[in-house]
């Protein structure tokens, strides 16, 4: 899939980067306001200590979303990959203070020096084919960032926001909810970009922290890749998924213990359940 680009002034698209702008005014503010950066409706205005923390924004585009994110008053460093758009955001930094450009790739990206010290706030529209290994790379930085609002395929959105039992939870749930508490803030439909996309776009908002603010004894990397190997084949129950790691009879003593199903697969289980059957797993 495709990334979507937020931002478009009949700039031709570029095919190898996959970039869909939005071109409709209206969406624009709609996220604005999502994110509470709009000067205008209910959920306008940001904290008074705006200095404290700054935005990263991840693909600027043409720097519309970038304009909205500096009227927060909040230092804004905007990093793009593509050098015609670097040109265009460069001639918006001369004549905004608060804003930094940085050409570059974000997966290679040091978050912690580009906010300076400052907590971060993130936005950003994620190339939809390597948007795991891009929160991957935001939770990397968790204890410094509070909020995370990005563009995504829908699919991928509903999978984030995903609850145990549902078709969509998988590791990627349990990952985002580990680390933010995921909320689907808008659909967008694929219409709404030009060129249209061959699917329909969400902005999920997280706020951090998620889960692992209860958990906080937990080994993380660790945990995560036994949450992989639990979801390695969804429809095996935990005891033949976790075979590798811990005896399938074990690991049904240890389900009967926490009062969950001896037969019980991944998909039923919250996060928490999660990090208790992998603390038993030991």
């Amino acid at each position: 899939m495709s990334a979507v680009r937020l931002g478009w002034r009949g700039t031709m698209a570029r095919q190898r980067l996959g970039q869909h702008f939005l071109g409709d005014e209206g969406w624009r503010e709609q996220i604005a306001r999502a994110i509470r950066v709009s000067p205008h409706g209910l959920q306008a205005g940001m904290p008074a200590n705006a200095g404290d923390f700054c935005w990263i924004e991840i693909g600027a585009g043409h720097g519309e979303m970038t304009e909205h994110l500096l009227k927060s008053g909040a230092p804004v460093t905007a990093v793009e990959l593509d050098p015609p758009l670097i040109k265009r955001l460069g001639s918006l930094a001369e004549f905004q203070p608060n804003l930094t450009v940085v050409h570059g790739d974000i997966l290679n990206t040091d978050l912690a020096t580009l906010s300076g010290g400052r907590r971060m706030r993130i936005y950003g529209n994620l190339p939809y084919y390597i948007t795991s290994p891009i929160l991957h790379h935001f939770f990397g930085y968790a204890a410094l960032i509070d909020e995370i609002h990005v563009v995504i395929q829908l699919e991928v959105a509903h999978r984030l926001t995903a609850h145990p039992g549902s078709k969509s939870y998988g590791y990627l749930s349990v990952l985002a909810q580990y680390y933010a508490r995921p909320d689907l803030a808008l659909r967008i439909p694929r219409s709404a970009f030009r060129p249209p996309p061959e699917v329909d776009s969400a902005l999920v908002s997280m706020r951090l922290p998620g889960e692992s603010a209860k958990l906080k004894a937990e080994d993380e990397a660790a945990f995560l890749e036994f949450v992989k190997a639990c979801f390695a084949q969804k429809r095996k129950t935990l005891s033949n998924n976790l075979r590798g790691i811990c005896e399938p009879a074990h690991t049904r003593e240890i389900l009967k213990s926490l009062k969950l199903r001896a037969d019980a697969r991944a998909e039923q289980l919250s996060v928490e359940e999660l990090a208790a059957v992998f603390r038993l797993t030991k």
